[in-house]
């Protein structure tokens, strides 16, 4: 393979991007600064293939979504390499230039001279449509269920200011019935004026589960305040408008879950995915989304373990040594479809507790045991993949006592 004679650094932005060529002495053949536009992107790289004549071309680029998607969408279509350098690493590399002003080219600069020095870059690849969705449909449940978090704690902090009694009465988090009353009944009056009968019947009406012992409950926290505190009747409007808006989260998160599966079982690896014990649809999607489930991406389980944050890196300084620690570079998402899944394998699949129980006794914390137990897994993801096979759980044999 010949060695590349330029390097082409880009700095990523909204609206246009800079890009910075450099050659093998690190002299700058080429900085231009071009719009977020297929005609003007196709023109820097047709100007940067003719600077390098035959010499083949590396390129760098600071993002890996966003605004540099249809930079490296060209790029990769047009068969060129590209490497992802994260901001971070750019910020902290950029102390090492001389000069403390900033700029676009200066950025571009640092790019593209970190790809020519560096050997430890990550190469970018073009995902597949269906990896693609699921980033999106995934990325849009996150903001939905990061929506509904925040709504619940709105509305439970705006209950706390006039009636304590009832925001302690149900875990709203979890219980939809709560969620139906507080639409029609928000206020110790308005529940002690209805009773505990009438409140019954009407969420009965509302095909609200176990309606009887609800409407008790809530009666009974209307008992114990018959003070109207100053803000009440404002308040209650806020609240029965955000017991409103988690529902109707609740609503759009199950829709989001449907196509999720949907598009995640159009996938060749989706069942081998999914016989892993604890891995269902959306942590499964997930492992799709930021793998693309082609294992070769990545040359070994080793490899992926690092951009899962499962591999460990030294920390040692003088005397002290032998301690390790987790990268401050790993993809979270992908941390945690492998740390919840094992979360619940250590509870459901004999193996897995085997394992977790093993480590355990070796003295781990169960923080610890659970991550151990995340990296044996993905592994074994790994092997079921590469092979094309399913998971086939076999319990542990029982330990046989020596006489």
């Amino acid at each position: 393979m010949k060695v590349p004679e330029l390097w082409a650094g880009t700095d990523a932005g909204k609206a246009a991007h800079h890009c910075t060529v450099i050659d093998a002495d690190g002299k700058r053949r080429l900085s231009r600064r071009v719009a977020n536009d297929e005609t003007e992107l196709l023109k820097l790289i047709a100007d940067v293939l003719e600077l390098g004549e035959s010499e083949q071309v590396t390129w760098a680029i600071d993002l890996n979504a966003g605004g540099a998607a249809l930079m490296i969408a060209l790029l990769t279509d047009n068969g060129q390499q590209v490497l992802y350098i994260p901001g971070r690493t750019v910020h902290h590399a950029s102390g090492s230039y001389r000069g403390d002003g900033k700029s676009d080219a200066k950025d571009a600069f640092i790019i593209a001279d970190q790809a020519r020095m560096r050997r430890d870059l990550e190469a970018m690849h073009r995902g597949g449509d269906i990896a693609v969705d699921l980033r999106i449909l995934t990325s849009r449940r996150l903001d939905l269920a990061a929506d509904r978090t925040r709504a619940i704690n709105r509305m439970r902090a705006q209950m706390l200011e006039y009636f304590p009694a009832l925001e302690r009465a149900f875990d709203y988090s979890t219980s939809k019935a709560a969620l139906v009353l507080l639409g029609g009944y928000q206020t110790p009056a308005e529940l002690r004026r209805i009773g505990k009968n009438r409140l019954a019947t009407w969420l009965k009406n509302r095909k609200v589960r176990n309606y009887k012992q609800v409407a008790a409950t809530a009666v009974e926290a209307a008992e114990a305040q018959h003070t109207a505190v100053a803000g009440e009747r404002l308040a209650s409007v806020m609240v029965a408008k955000l017991a409103r808006e988690v529902m109707a989260l609740d609503e759009e998160i199950a829709e989001t879950d449907t196509l999720i599966e949907g598009r995640f079982r159009d996938h060749p690896a989706a069942e081998i995915v999914l016989s892993m014990p604890g891995i269902g649809p959306v942590l499964g999607a997930e492992f799709i989304a930021h793998t693309g489930g082609d294992m070769s991406v990545f040359g070994s389980p080793d490899r992926l373990a690092g951009v899962a944050g499962l591999a460990p890196v030294p920390k040692d300084s003088g005397r002290v040594s032998g301690n390790m620690r987790r990268p401050r570079r790993y993809c979270r998402r992908l941390m945690r479809v492998f740390y919840m899944s094992a979360m619940v394998a250590a509870r459901s699949c004999p193996v897995s507790q085997a394992f977790y129980e093993r480590k355990r006794a070796e003295g781990k914390s169960h923080k610890q045991a659970i991550i151990a137990l995340a990296r044996r897994r993905l592994n074994v993801l790994w092997a079921l993949i590469r092979d094309g096979r399913t998971f086939e759980t076999t319990a542990p044999a029982p330990a046989i006592a020596l006489p």
